[in-house]
Order: C-alpha cells, then sequence, then structure tokens
C-alpha cells in the first residue's frame, strides 16, 4: 500500500548524547575521519545500511541501542573529545585569521551545484564537486565565506542500465527534512523566505535552508512551498532540467534570490555582509543585477551602481566551449525583468545590454550568461593554466583592439579537498611517517612545494598499501556489479562469473567522468583486438573501470556508453573491463585510491582542468593523460604519461582518434605495463614505486585545493576586497562619469607621428632608442590616458609576441594643433627580429587593468609602414 502523506520522525537522543546531533549537522563529519569512526561505532550495521549518513543513521538505531550507549563511558569519552575538536575547528584562529593586511570580512561564492558529500546528492558533475571542496578547504584555512546554491528535490539523477546497456534515469525525491540540513528561521520561528516578482503579477517564492560545511554556511533555496503554484514549486525540481526558461527561472533564483538570502542569512546570524561576490561560472550571474538594484535604492545611479559592484565580484569560467553556455533569446530575458517583473526599476534595456552578444562573431539576439558574468566582474579566472589561455581567446570579442593574451582573464588552476579524497590508508601511511596533526596541515593548508618525507617510507610499505587499495576496489566493484546485473534483469545462476572479475595483482586503469563526446568515453575501443591483446596478455595483463553518465537528453552520449557497455558485457573479457553505473562522490572515493593508472583522453584543449586526476594522483596512482587542463601544466616524465595530440588543423577527427588511440595503446604495450610488472633486487617493481613517489612529494602538494583558495585569497579575493572599498559612491559615480566621456570622446583620440634614434633596422643588444610620438587626445587631457611603447620579438608576420609595456611620459603643452608629445626611452633587450610600437590607453586609478575598458588607439596603416617600426 502507498502512503498518502510522507513525514520525517526524527529520534529522541538522550541528554548525553545530544553532541551527536551536532556532529551530525555539521556536513565535516564527510571528511573528518574521528567523526566518521564514531558514528560508525554508534551501530556498525546501521551505518553501513544507511550509507554512512550520520542524520539517516540516528533516525534508524534503536532507542535501545542509544540507551545503551549513553551509559558506555568509554563512548561518552570519545563522543566529548570529537565534540570539543568541533568546537576548537569552528572558532580557533586558522591560516585565513594569520594573515597580514585588510582580507575581505566575507566572500559570498554562488554555484548552481555542490558536491559536498553522497548524503546531500546536490551535484552533476565536476563543476559541483570543485565547488564543494573550494567550501570544504576554505573551511579549514578559516576563509569567512558563505555558499549559495539551489536544493534540487530529485537532485541529479540516478543511473541504472538496460539489458542491452541503454542508460536509464531514475529521479529520486530528496526530502529535505531528512538530509543534514536545517530551515533558516525569522526570529520569530517561522521559515526565511526569498521571493521573485514573474510576469503576469506571479511570484516565485522559495525556502532557504542551511548545510553547515564546517565553518561555511551554505545556504540552498528550495522553491517545493506551499506558497507557490505547480510550476513555479517545480522550479528547483531538477539540475540542469527543463526548457529554457526554466534554466532561466533557476539561475534568477540563485543570481537574485540568492544575494536576498545571503542578506537575510547575515541579518538573522549577525554574520558579516560579503565585500566580494564570486560567481562560480555564468549561472548565477543575476546575482550582479541584484547587486546593482540594491544600490540604486540607496539613490546611485544605474552607471555608479554598475561600477561599484564590478569592483567586488569574481567571475570563473569553467567552459572551453561556447555550446557549454547558457544563452536565452533576447525577448525571453527582456519578459522577466522591467516594470511588469523582476526589479522594476531598472530599464530593461540596460539589463539586456550586459548579456547580449553585441561584438564581432557573436549573436546578437542571444543573452550570454558568461558574457554577463565577464561584463558585471572587474576580476575573471579560468581554471588551469591552458584554460585561462582557451578563454582569454573565446571572449577576446568584448575587448577589440586588443590581443587575446591581454584580454584580462587570469587563472586559477583548480584544485581537489584532499582530506575527502585521500583513502584512510594512505592518510595514516603518512600520519605515521611524520605525524597525525603535520599530516592533517600538509592535505589541508598546503603551502609546502615538496612533501619530502614520502621518500623515507619503505618500498614494500607503499607496495602493501597499493595491493589492499586495489583489492577493495576489487570488492566494492564486484558488489557493485552483481547490483547493477540485477537491475538489468540476470538471475542468480548468471552472475558466477562475478566472482572473478577483476584480479587484486592487475594492473588497474580508471576511467570515470561526465560522458559528452569531447571526452572520448570509447576511445580505448578504438582497435578493440589490440584492446583485447592488452586485458588478456598472458604475462602483463590490464584490468580496466569505467564509470560516467550521460546528459538525460544527450542520446550520442548514452550511445557511447552502450558501446563500451555492450564491449565490457563480452564473456571473453568481461573479468577485465566493467562499466559500473551511477557514477557519484561514493564511487568515487572506492574508485580514485584504487587504480594504479588514471586514464585521461578529452580532445585537447576542451578539458578546462579535469580534476578526477588530481584526486587519483593524492592516492598514490599515475596519470595517463592527455596534455589537456592540469596535466598541460604540471605533467612531467617522473610521475606519469602524456598521450600525444593529433591536433593540427588539417588533421580530421576520425583520423586524429585513430592516431591519439595507436599512442595509447603503444604506451600501455612498450611503457607503462612493463614497468608495472617489473621486479628489481627487491623483487618489487622499484621503477613504478619511484613514480609513485614523486607523484606524492612532487604533484601532492600542486593539486590541493587549499592552495588553490589561498591562492583565490591572495590574487582575487583580497584585490576585489580593496577594491570594493574604494568604490564609495562619490568615488563609483565619478568613474561612470569618467567612462562615459571618455567613450564619447574616444574617437579624437589618435597617434600622429612616431620617430626613434635609430638610423637603421638593425641594432646591438642591449642599446636603448629614444622614442618620441605626437598623439591626439581630442577632449581628453594627459591624465586621462597612458601612451605606452610595446615591444618584443617579432613572428614572421611581425605580430609582437612576449610584449613588454613602457609608459611614455607628456613633454609640454599641447601644439597649436592640440597634439601632445610623449617620450621615452626603448631597451633593446632581446636579440633576433625585434619590433615595436606605440598605444594610448585610457587610464584611472580605479580600473584594474587598461584593458579594463575595451579602448585602444593605435597608429594607422600608413604611419606604420612610414615609421619603419620592425627591425631585423
Amino acid at each position: 500500500m502507498k502512503a498518502i502523506r510522507r513525514l520525517t520522525v526524527r529520534p529522541v537522543l538522550p541528554d548525553p548524547l545530544r553532541p551527536l546531533s551536532d556532529l551530525a549537522r555539521n556536513l565535516r563529519w564527510s571528511w573528518h575521519p574521528e567523526t566518521r569512526d564514531l558514528f560508525q561505532s554508534v551501530d556498525p550495521e546501521c551505518w553501513t545500511a544507511s550509507g554512512r549518513d550520520p542524520v539517516r543513521l540516528l533516525g534508524t538505531v534503536p532507542p535501545a541501542r542509544l540507551a545503551e550507549l549513553a551509559e558506555d563511558r568509554r563512548f561518552l569519552r570519545r563522543l566529548t573529545a570529537v565534540a570539543d575538536d568541533l568546537d576548537h575547528y569552528m572558532s580557533g584562529d586558522r591560516w585565513y585569521q594569520a594573515q597580514s593586511g585588510r582580507l575581505p570580512a566575507a566572500v559570498a561564492y554562488f554555484s548552481p551545484e555542490f558536491g559536498i558529500t553522497a548524503a546531500l546528492p546536490q551535484y552533476s558533475g565536476g563543476l559541483g564537486i570543485l565547488a564543494g571542496d573550494h567550501l570544504k578547504a576554505a573551511s579549514d584555512l578559516g576563509v569567512p565565506l558563505v555558499g549559495v546554491g539551489l536544493l534540487y528535490r530529485h537532485g541529479y539523477f540516478r543511473q541504472s542500465l538496460s539489458r542491452d546497456g541503454w542508460q536509464q534515469e531514475h529521479y529520486p525525491v530528496l526530502d529535505p527534512h531528512e538530509l543534514p540540513l536545517a530551515p533558516l528561521k525569522e526570529t520569530d520561528g517561522t521559515p526565511a523566505h526569498v521571493a521573485l516578482a514573474l510576469p503576469g503579477g506571479r511570484e516565485l517564492r522559495a525556502r532557504v535552508w542551511l548545510a553547515q560545511v564546517g565553518r561555511v554556511p551554505l545556504l540552498l533555496l528550495d522553491s517545493d512551498v506551499e506558497e507557490n503554484d505547480p510550476g513555479e514549486r517545480g522550479v528547483t525540481d531538477r539540475l540542469y532540467g527543463g526548457g529554457s526558461e526554466h534554466r532561466l527561472l533557476q539561475e534568477m533564483l540563485l543570481g537574485i534570490g540568492g544575494v536576498r538570502a545571503v542578506r537575510t542569512y547575515c541579518r538573522l546570524t549577525g554574520h558579516a555582509a560579503p565585500e566580494v561576490f564570486h560567481t562560480n561560472e555564468g549561472h548565477a550571474g543575476f546575482l550582479g543585477l541584484e547587486r546593482i538594484a540594491e544600490l540604486c535604492d540607496e539613490g546611485l545611479e544605474f552607471g555608479a551602481a554598475l561600477e561599484a559592484v564590478r569592483a567586488g565580484t569574481v567571475f570563473t569560467t569553467h567552459t572551453p566551449v561556447p555550446a557549454g553556455i547558457d544563452r536565452f533569446d533576447r525577448e525571453l530575458v527582456g519578459r522577466h525583468f522591467g516594470p511588469d517583473s523582476e526589479l522594476p526599476r531598472i530599464d530593461v534595456e540596460r539589463v539586456l545590454r550586459l548579456g547580449m552578444e553585441t561584438y564581432p562573431g557573436g549573436e546578437p539576439n542571444l543573452f550570454n550568461m558568461a558574457v554577463m558574468g565577464l561584463r558585471l566582474a572587474q576580476r575573471a579566472n579560468g581554471v588551469s593554466l591552458l584554460h585561462g589561455g582557451v578563454s582569454r581567446g573565446m571572449f577576446a570579442g568584448l575587448w577589440p583592439g586588443f590581443d587575446a593574451e591581454e584580454v584580462p582573464i587570469t587563472s586559477v588552476t583548480n584544485g581537489v579537498h584532499a582530506p575527502t579524497w585521500v583513502a584512510p590508508e594512505v592518510f595514516r601511511l603518512g600520519a605515521r611517517q611524520i605525524g597525525v596533526q603535520r599530516a592533517e596541515d600538509a592535505l589541508a593548508v598546503g603551502g609546502s612545494d615538496r612533501w619530502d618525507s614520502v621518500a623515507d617510507i619503505p618500498d614494500q610499505d607503499i607496495w602493501e598499501l597499493r595491493r589492499t587499495l586495489r583489492a577493495q576496489l576489487v570488492e566494492e566493484v564486484r558488489e557493485r556489479l552483481r547490483a547493477s546485473w540485477r537491475q538489468r534483469g540476470a538471475g542468480t545462476a548468471e552472475l558466477g562469473w562475478i566472482d572473478d572479475a577483476l584480479d587484486p595483482d592487475v594492473l588497474t586503469i580508471g576511467f570515470a567522468r561526465r560522458v559528452p563526446s569531447y571526452k572520448r568515453l570509447t576511445l580505448m575501443l578504438r582497435d578493440r583486438d589490440r584492446l583485447m591483446e592488452l586485458l588478456l596478455h598472458p604475462e602483463r595483463p590490464i584490468q580496466i573501470v569505467v564509470a560516467g553518465k550521460a546528459h538525460p537528453a544527450d542520446d550520442g552520449g548514452k550511445r557511447l556508453v552502450q558501446e563500451l557497455v555492450r564491449f565490457a558485457d563480452d564473456p571473453r573479457v568481461r573479468h577485465r573491463i566493467v562499466f559500473l553505473p551511477d557514477y557519484g562522490m561514493a564511487m568515487a572515493q572506492k574508485l580514485y585510491p584504487g587504480c594504479d593508472i588514471w586514464l585521461n583522453n578529452p580532445l585537447r584543449p576542451l578539458e578546462a582542468c579535469g580534476t578526477s586526476g588530481m584526486k587519483a594522483a593524492l592516492n598514490g596512482c599515475l596519470n595517463l593523460s592527455v596534455l589537456d587542463g592540469w596535466w598541460d601544466e604540471w605533467y612531467q616524465p617522473d610521475f606519469g604519461w602524456a598521450i600525444p595530440t593529433a591536433d593540427g588543423a588539417g588533421t580530421d577527427p576520425d583520423r586524429r582518434d585513430a592516431i591519439e588511440a595507436n599512442a595509447l595503446y603503444d604506451l600501455l604495450e612498450q611503457r607503462i605495463t612493463p614497468r608495472f610488472y617489473e621486479r628489481g633486487a627487491s623483487g618489487l617493481p622499484d621503477r613504478w614505486l619511484e613514480m609513485v613517489r614523486k607523484t606524492l612529494s612532487l604533484l601532492g602538494p600542486k593539486v590541493l585545493a587549499g592552495r588553490m583558495v589561498r591562492e583565490y585569497v591572495e590574487r582575487l579575493y583580497a584585490p576585489a576586497a580593496e577594491a570594493h572599498r574604494a568604490m564609495d559612491p562619490d568615488s563609483a559615480r565619478g568613474l561612470a562619469e569618467w567612462k562615459a566621456r571618455v567613450r564619447a570622446a574616444w574617437p579624437g583620440v589618435s597617434v600622429d607621428h612616431v620617430e626613434t634614434s635609430a638610423a637603421t633596422a638593425a641594432a646591438e643588444l642591449g642599446a636603448t632608442l629614444a622614442l618620441r610620438v605626437r598623439v591626439r587626445l581630442g577632449d581628453l587631457a594627459p591624465e586621462d590616458v597612458e601612451v605606452q611603447a610595446v615591444s618584443g620579438r617579432v613572428d614572421s608576420e611581425d605580430r609582437i609576441t612576449d610584449a613588454a609595456k613602457v609608459p611614455l611620459k607628456p613633454v609640454g603643452g599641447p601644439d597649436l594643433e592640440g597634439r601632445w608629445v610623449y617620450e621615452g626611452p626603448l631597451a633593446l633587450d632581446r636579440t633576433g627580429p625585434f619590433g615595436y610600437t606605440v598605444r594610448v590607453l585610457p587610464a584611472h586609478r580605479l580600473l584594474a587593468s587598461g584593458v579594463e575598458t575595451g579602448l585602444v588607439a593605435v597608429p594607422s596603416g600608413d604611419l606604420v609602414e612610414a615609421a619603419g617600426l620592425l627591425m631585423r
């Protein structure tokens, strides 16, 4: 019989056990081994049955067991120690509190998804896991962050397979009362809400739930409330679900509603108001509009409010292709803003101009969320060194007249939260070497370039650890494989082979990620006979564990899954290659440590970062990857292998796949399997173990989320907070008026004449040329601009590379024709083909860079020819 109503019955904990409730409600347990061990000891069977979720555990433990524990002095001592440790963690000073300078009082971090723990399934892939790791690392470092997201009642889908290997999606309903959440409440005890105005006089209301992620509060907005009509109740139904309007409403709720939720939280708790707002991908870009509206309500004009908001905003793009960005039809966005909808005080045309693709190559009728994010943020970054360059090229149209290298998008390479992803066995081995506290600090805070103590761990210990982790993975795979085959309709008599699936002594390769086409799930199947030979080699076999979800609307991705599943179903190889459905955090935490090789073969340069290989590396797993994302930046032969890429302009996709698959097979046959199976004098694979050591000692410190968050604080958050404080109302008005004046006057700015002291087209290294330039400034004054000499080596097309920029100084007043003379030295500091040019840029103390406005004046073509600016 089906229940007509569902409710959650909470246990009443005996007084001595009350701290268990606080421990369960703070998600620090998800990365704190002592807290998890404590909950496991409450009732080991219930702990396993609850999916290792403390909230569910406490709801299922028999009252008699709770009464027994309340009298157990040994358990109560452990409980007190763990509760005291959490209290110290929450209140004590950490890295952030020890920094000098005026850091932000608070930072608001917005993301459409957060992967904190499998017990709170609000993530689909790398973006969400990264956001979760960002919050955890911020907590460990003491950064006063407030996370903001949406609470999806169905989360992301659960994946299973049909008998013929086709992906099937399931959307279980999540009850917030059964999750590690608490409702944010007003002072009178009623639930806190935010509301958005919709066209036609309707309203979208959302409740605010609070997840405590260590020291960091995470606010999640939930539209499934009784005050909403059915359509509005479903706005937060599924992560990345629905059509364009559905997605637009989700992103308005995240951005606009999220700012309102932050204001409510600060009002109710006394938390410091954020000085910096960080937009993790374009989905939350509307937060800038809400903040502009707040300032307009305080009396600022739109232009001044825009400058004030930009100063304190950081935008991170994760997308290496335009197709990955949310874009909406102009009319749809226009309908949801303006007098009859949200933000009625702001002219809808101003809203639209922030997101329209009004640049060469753009589609002027589309509203682009990433474009709006960039226009509303004074600081922006990609998520690896390579991705920063890709992003500068992709968005160069927003800064016409500048080379892509100068586009103001920097990069902060992603990291992973080591306490979450390092297996307990790996941590214990490290702690045995350097002590528990130092090991915790090394994983959480980082700061050291090397982990030299790894060199002192005996080879035998490392090899035994690797085999233990591999054996654990084999058991996990068999259990999941059996469950999957039963879901696919197999009977017990058909499943005997699973007892021999995988082998704890065979080289194990992992491949697990989302399944868009560019990640090339099936590249390994390119030559099936050759793959079979590798899998079944009599002396040096390999085994492969594969997992991943295709987007529900991506039939192409589902066909890739089916193709791989059908290959893995073949009785000849199914003991050597498996596909595990329903990839998520719980599976990943077994998969990364248990693999010897982590495989990644995307189409370069379409992997923005690719953090799964980082998680594997922290467990002593070696990377085998295309040079893309973070691997392009940090790869060394000491700790992994690079799959050569065939990305020349003349290579068609099919041929490229064939070349790169062959390179993959060659690496496995000729270099990787021999190194794993060869034994030295000690009977151990000495050369393999040396690579494991190098992975941990050289790569380990780099891939930490602690390193990543420290970079955000030092390079982006602190400058943004400083800019925010400098942008008082008068300064904001002044900057907005100055920008308007400069834009209006810019057509009158030109470079009229360039001359140097060089008599020939050749010169000696170390010489200095005297440069003299005449420029017209029109209605502007010298203090409004900077005149620069730009010099460096030139390529075969006379383009300046690796440019150096030197400001020139005005000499005297304007001549009778209104031209100003600028002079300065030009150092010839490089040999070979050398060139220079000059340019004029707007200059203002409140600009983050001269490129920010997108305005530049350079010599005309005729002038360049006459000046002979290139030296050879």
